[in-house]
């Protein structure tokens, strides 16, 4: 049994106002405080921009094979993956490339200078306290990358009474899983210590499919270790010192080419991220936090030899002053490092550079009427200084109903990858010019309802993003075969509708898509962005049991730029089976794509058949 996407939309679509029409009854989860939208703390109710927010609770429930999945089952963006979870995945945030949306770990930058954006099939989930997605352009706040937005994640914390999680899990694909973790504190010390490990026989990744070169006929499965370490102190009152290791290894098999089935290949992604911060609170209203992050993505195939890795580094001081009023300034100066060892790489194999870069924030509370701007200025060591900046502003003109509005500007650096191999341009040629940052324009308005526990907002944003880096034919470059070059430009245009709220004892969510990602040139449709996409997921406790189903819907797409290739839409279904059997004990039965609907997401590549995972958790306080 399979849904067609048209009756699955116009179902979707139906449940969604549904969901968005009904009455409120829980505590006020506007009250949530977050970060990512300002860089400094806010309460949800306060957010202008498009935020989405993920919990542990979440996380837990729909038991999500990584991150990536997780973003794409709550609605927040789209995702491409090439075969099982530890294959290469991107996920495009408002139709936007997937090196366009800015990832941090605790705060630590995760990019890859060889392929541009975070390596999602490496970034771990077991380890995940709470995701934070903001759509819309970001450099004014965290400068490169946040074209199409950012994802924050954050992982857990300790604090307080000693207490422990451990789950096991087991499914079919032959996937055992195993994680745990202890949490806790002492006087002014506090820790969270986590560890994961899961191992899957898979599924056959390719399809045989006309011109496919990689399909054999065989069994793709994976492994991945995780494990992470928070410590953090209370040197007096408002003074806060905390250091995070993060670790990730995945081992992941895959079909390289079908004239040599008998090679084991394999993919091999290590992550790695640690941050150090001290956060002062110097009077009640200046506060600042000091900070230094690394992380280090990589990326090596066998026995096929490849080998990329890319380093960041990042000093950044922030902080935070109120003016009084209702109006906070808010400041930042950073330094950020990329350097990217690969062996197409002409100097050594070795790239790297710098940016240096200064910002600042307003922020103001009038009654009805809030307004935001933000600005920065980056000096990179390629290519030069970038400006940016954002407006935003809203106006409540109902209790609990705003609108709002913004417009802002962003930036991507070219990779150095991009800039630095025998595909770049030929800086000694007469006229040759290095490749320029990409460029992003956004303006959106939108309406933002909150009530108790009752959330409804519908955005219509259109971005344009120039200076689009592509690898075009053979020029004034170093090769033969083609470079990169800045020829391109996309216009990203659509309307996001999204709500949550609590019916009787049902509590239910639901998001709408509709989008118009096309190349600014040709008219074409981006290739592998649908134009409607839709999610609703519900929930229910009944007694010591909690009952939860979803819905993730997606319109046909074309697999190509040149919209010769089509790939057709689909909808999945997912069930959760929650039995507690004591306070902290649950035992938890979980199925995913449970009409085993077959779907590409890539031409030549499978997506994940039905699943099953019966789990048990146990979270005792020690």
């Amino acid at each position: 049994m399979s849904l067609s996407f048209p009756a699955a939309r116009r179902s979707l679509s139906a449940l969604a106002v549904l969901a968005l029409a009904l009455p409120a009854h829980a505590q006020n989860k506007l009250d949530t405080v977050v970060t990512t939208a300002t860089r400094t703390p806010q309460r949800l109710s306060e957010v202008l921009a498009d935020l989405t927010v993920i919990t542990r609770a979440d996380i837990e429930r729909q038991a999500a094979a990584s991150v990536a999945d997780l973003l794409r089952n709550n609605g927040c963006a789209e995702m491409v993956r090439n075969g099982g979870a530890a294959s290469t995945t991107s996920l495009y945030l408002r139709g936007a490339d997937t090196r366009h949306t800015l990832v941090l770990v605790d705060g630590v930058r995760m990019d890859s200078q060889a392929t541009g954006g975070a390596s999602w099939q490496g970034i771990p989930l077991a380890q995940v306290e709470r995701v934070e997605v903001l759509k819309g352009p970001a450099s004014a706040i965290y400068g490169s990358d946040a074209v199409g937005g950012v994802v924050q994640i954050f992982t857990r914390k300790g604090g307080g009474k000693t207490s422990a999680d451990l789950g096991v899990g087991v499914g079919n694909l032959g996937t055992r899983k195993l994680d745990g973790g202890i949490f806790g504190g002492t006087g002014p010390l506090d820790y969270a210590v986590t560890l994961a490990g899961e191992r899957s026989d898979g599924f056959n990744a390719t399809l045989d499919v006309p011109g496919s070169f990689s399909y054999i006929p065989d069994r793709d499965g994976w492994r991945k270790h995780q494990a992470s370490l928070r410590l953090g102190a209370r040197l007096a009152d408002g003074q806060r010192v905390e250091g995070v290791v993060l670790r990730s290894h995945v081992n992941g098999q895959y079909d390289a080419s079908k004239s040599q089935p008998q090679n084991d290949d394999r993919a091999l992604q290590d992550t790695d991220a640690a941050r150090l911060s001290w956060t002062g609170q110097w009077t009640p209203a200046l506060q600042t936090q000091l900070s230094y992050g690394e992380s280090r993505d990589r990326y090596e195939t066998r026995p096929s030899p490849y080998l990329t890795i890319t380093h960041v580094r990042n000093l950044a001081l922030t902080g935070s002053y109120l003016l009084g009023a209702g109006s906070q300034l808010n400041f930042q100066a950073e330094r950020i490092e990329d350097k990217l060892e690969n062996s197409g790489l002409v100097t050594a194999g070795v790239g790297k550079r710098h940016r240096n870069a200064i910002g600042a924030g307003y922020l103001f509370n009038a009654g009805a009427f809030s307004l935001q701007a933000h600005a920065r200025h980056d000096d990179d060591s390629e290519f030069g200084g970038v400006s940016t900046g954002t407006l935003l502003a809203g106006y409540e003109i109902a209790k609990g109903l705003r609108i709002v509005g913004s417009a802002g500007s962003a930036f991507r650096a070219p990779t150095l990858y991009q800039q630095g191999t025998v595909y770049g341009p030929d800086l000694s040629q007469p006229g040759v010019q290095a490749l320029q940052a990409e460029r992003g324009h956004n303006v959106e308005f939108g309406l933002k309802y909150g009530s108790g526990d009752t959330e409804v907002s519908a955005t219509a944003y259109r971005n344009r993003v120039g200076n689009l880096i592509v690898f075009g034919a053979a020029g004034s470059c170093r090769s033969a075969f083609g470079c990169y070059q800045n020829v391109a430009a996309a216009r990203l245009q659509g309307l996001s509708l999204a709500g949550s709220t609590t019916a009787g004892i049902v509590n239910l969510r639901a998001t709408v898509d509709l989008q118009s990602p096309k190349d600014a040139a040709t008219g074409q449709r981006l290739a592998r962005r649908a134009r409607h996409t839709a999610t609703l997921n519900a929930d229910t406790a009944l007694g010591d049991w909690l009952l939860g189903a979803g819905v993730q819907a997606s319109g046909a797409r074309w697999d190509n730029a040149a919209n010769t290739r089509k790939l057709g839409g689909y909808a999945l279904v997912n069930a959760s089976l929650q039995y507690r059997i004591r306070p902290d004990l649950r035992l938890q039965l979980n199925v995913d794509n449970a009409f085993d609907r077959e779907t590409s997401t890539a031409y030549g590549y499978a997506s994940t058949p039905r699943t099953a995972l019966i789990s048990l958790r146990w979270s005792p306080q020690l």
